[in-house]
């Protein structure tokens, strides 16, 4: 079962060498796990009415973590390619 984490983060400034995630993450606000990828989304809309997302002072991230199903890759995928197309 594919899991995910839903993160708010403080957005920091751009420094010389850009933003590198893994060497210097971003502080976390809140994490909130889900089951499936449409409570996932519907928290992150939640998240995402917030003012300070809205002035971009924060952000959003929704990650996957754990395994995938062959059957679940594919509707991962079909669904963002679906998602860029609208």
């Amino acid at each position: 079962m594919t899991r995910f984490l839903v993160v708010l983060t403080d957005v920091r400034p751009l420094d010389e060498g850009g933003r590198n995630e893994r060497t210097t993450p971003e502080r976390r606000r809140q994490v909130v796990g889900a089951s499936n990828r449409e409570a996932a989304d519907r928290i992150a809309g939640a998240f995402m009415a917030l003012g300070m997302v809205r002035a971009g002072r924060q952000r959003v991230k929704v990650l996957v973590v754990g395994r995938r199903l062959a059957g679940e890759v594919a509707r991962v995928m079909s669904d963002s390619r679906a998602d860029r197309a609208c």
